[in-house]
């Protein structure tokens, strides 16, 4: 596990004292952790991840700020939950035995609170307080309230949880509490927006059979934080929160262009290609040759040392490789030699978010210069419009703050190409747009091309003819017999023939 430099710079900028949690994407939208020597409220139903996200705080905790820690579990035996968290890489036993990390589990009987009457904590502050000294915490998470506080009196359960927040910040530790949400008594009667500093909800809904888990921080007093709902994933590796990068639009603009690896292609784009670290949409109804561009990007990419991550979420690796050597690409020699990279995986395998969040995590592995995906649109049956939407920018806007260009491709239906994909806001949200489509011409079918914008660059606006052969693509004029070209210079030569003749 590493710390993110990102984290560092933002929790050094800010005078309110906070805790890193070291959770990919958290430590961002909260501005730099948790708030220090206080506790946050982590509720969400079942199967959300709370005791995972828990877990993780007190792991990266030990692991990368030397934080000893107190793990409290209500419902879970220790050795369970040792048993449980060993699917991702943690290794309790080793903390444990290094004195690291105090493990203990507190039964709570439902049947002698109702027998005794009244009911307070001093037990529990006793106990906790003996863990605490035990390793010198400076992490606590108690799992879960529910359990804990479980047919208590309002007017107790209010009066004891404000005692336990109180005790918590006199011992100096920063706490995460966690509760189920809507079901518990401590939730429906709202007492976390009055007592608790910090509130953050989890949630795992099912859309279109696909399940998809959401993070939202509810308050963070004394402090700025996301409002929005971001999606996270739970993997081998713990939890990921995507937020949305804002310092995409804060990064300087880079001049310098790359090669489309179509001749042709960049003298329609200024002689000089795309520009580097931009996005570009190439769109086209099926057999249009949209993977034959973004492989021979792919090969351009390769030829000149650079790296290239292949995203394929149609078809497989070697039928792509088998495929592109009738154009004259060899990719099995760019992959052999490790500067060609795929991924593939079907779009009904996985959500969204895993899919993007594995995109990025091979990312930060082989470091591409360039990242392709083809095609697009067959995510987009994954999932609501806006969640599609929120994800692309979410993506394109990371890729941006790594200078890494990406090119996606995406398959639009006959009949629907001036509504489809701008409709998913893919064509507004790229640098460089660019249509191919089948036309016909004299009575034969023929592939087209046309650059629709091209961002901070001058770009023809010419429609021309597409040309796969064995030696690649080209593009030219499309002349139409006796009735002239289609080309700005041929149409005028045209008529001013007709006008001359009048």
């Amino acid at each position: 596990m590493k710390q993110l430099e990102f984290n560092k710079s933002k929790v050094n900028n800010f005078k309110f004292p906070k805790t890193l949690t070291g959770i990919q994407g958290l430590d961002d939208i909260t501005f730099g952790g948790l708030p220090k020597n206080r506790s946050t409220l982590l509720l969400g139903n079942t199967g959300c991840g709370k005791t995972i996200m828990a877990m993780e705080f007190l792991i990266n905790g030990i692991v990368i700020y030397d934080e000893p820690a107190v793990f409290i579990a209500f419902e879970e035996k220790t050795d369970e939950l040792v048993q449980n968290v060993k699917s991702l890489d943690y290794d309790l036993d080793a903390h444990l035995a290094n004195n690291k990390i105090y493990l203990e589990h507190i039964q709570i009987n439902p049947d002698e609170i109702k027998e005794s009457g009244k009911y307070d904590l001093e037990g529990l502050f006793i106990r906790l307080g003996q863990a605490i000294n035990k390793v010198n915490a400076k992490r606590v998470v108690l799992d879960s309230l529910d359990t804990l506080f479980y047919n208590f009196d309002y007017k107790m359960l209010r009066s004891e949880f404000k005692r336990l927040l109180s005790w918590l910040k006199e011992k100096q530790v920063t706490a995460i509490i966690t509760s189920e949400i809507g079901d518990a008594f401590l939730t429906r009667e709202g007492i976390e927006e009055y007592v608790a500093d910090c509130v953050i909800t989890l949630d795992n809904r099912i859309t279109n059979q696909i399940s998809t888990r959401r993070l939202r921080i509810i308050k963070y007093r004394g402090s700025f934080h996301g409002n929005n709902e971001y999606p996270f994933v739970i993997d081998e590796k713990g939890i990921n929160v995507f937020p949305i990068i804002s310092e995409a639009s804060q990064k300087e603009s880079i001049t310098t262009r790359i090669t489309s690896g179509i001749k042709d292609l960049d003298e329609m784009l200024g002689k000089k290609g795309f520009y580097d670290g931009s996005s570009i949409l190439i769109s086209g109804t099926a057999g249009t040759g949209k993977t034959s561009i973004s492989a021979s990007f792919a090969y351009s990419v390769c030829e000149t040392g650079k790296h290239c991550l292949f995203c394929a979420f149609e078809e497989a690796p070697n039928q792509i490789i088998r495929n592109m050597r009738s154009i004259g690409l060899n990719l099995d020699k760019l992959v052999k030699s490790g500067s060609l990279t795929f991924y593939y995986s079907r779009p009904t395998l996985q959500n969204l978010e895993l899919h993007f969040l594995a995109i990025k995590k091979i990312i930060d592995e082989v470091k591409p210069n360039v990242v392709i995906l083809d095609p697009i649109t067959n995510l987009m049956t994954e999932g609501p419009n806006n969640d599609i939407r929120s994800m692309l920018t979410r993506f394109v806007d990371y890729l941006k703050t790594q200078h890494i260009t990406v090119m996606f491709t995406a398959a639009i239906t006959v009949g629907s190409i001036e509504r489809n994909p701008s409709d998913e806001g893919i064509s507004s949200m790229v640098d460089t747009w660019i249509m191919v489509q089948d036309i016909e011409v004299d009575n034969e079918r023929t592939r087209s091309l046309c650059v629709i914008k091209s961002r901070g660059m001058f770009h023809s606006n010419d429609v021309r003819k597409f040309n796969i052969s064995d030696k690649g693509i080209t593009l030219m004029p499309i002349i139409t017999g006796n009735k002239g070209s289609l080309s700005d210079t041929k149409r005028k030569a045209k008529e001013h023939q007709n006008l001359s003749t009048t």
